[in-house]
């Protein structure tokens, strides 16, 4: 075979790969892998203000002490649960971190609702400034739980569909399905607001 054959084979060969889904799965499972951190960074972020927030009620609402301190543990407890993109494949380590996540957000909540006894708290130029920033923080980790599913969705559905089935079934043998986040328990009944 001429040298002229052979790189025409090649190219050609090259083009067959590029076409059939062989680079599908390393792309899906990398942006997977980059949505999880974009959540990490907003889960980090939350904890991040929390200290401030706390800091900051703390000087009007003393005496809710349980309060705050619930805040604190359950901020500590959710710093503690990490789960790596080498992890994303264990649905029982993605629904730890997912708990401790929730049970943060309870607690922020219970500090919050506190908040509307203290008048003078409510009108702190910090306060509102941290409330501001948590409430954006909420609406950041809600994006970027809802694109980390949509990657986890593109590549799990990668893994079970033709033509990138077999390379998932030859080449890419290893790789497992990704888990997503899953609503949490009683997410589906609304709050009870008592006033």
């Amino acid at each position: 075979m001429s040298r002229l054959g052979t790189f025409l084979a090649l190219i050609g060969i090259g083009l067959t790969f590029s076409a059939c889904g062989y680079n599908t799965i390393p792309t899906l499972q990398e942006q997977a892998k980059a949505r999880w951190s974009d959540v990490q960074n907003q889960y980090q972020r939350r904890a991040d203000l929390i200290p401030n927030l706390v800091a900051t009620v703390q000087g009007y609402a003393a005496q809710e002490k349980n309060v705050l301190t619930a805040v604190v543990e359950a901020r500590a407890k959710a710093t503690q649960i990490t789960v790596n993109a080498s992890d994303l494949t264990d649905p029982d380590k993605l629904k730890a971190f997912q708990d401790a996540q929730a049970q943060l957000t309870g607690a922020l909540g219970r500090l919050l609702a506190v908040s509307e006894n203290y008048p003078d708290l409510k009108s702190n130029a910090n306060f509102l400034a941290l409330q501001s920033q948590l409430e954006g923080t909420e609406n950041r980790i809600s994006v970027a739980r809802r694109d980390y599913i949509d990657a986890v969705r593109a590549f799990n559905t990668a893994l079970r569909t033709f033509p990138t089935v077999i390379w998932a079934k030859t080449a890419f043998s290893g790789e497992k399905p990704m888990a997503e986040f899953t609503a949490n328990e009683g997410s589906d009944k609304p709050p009870t607001v008592k006033f």
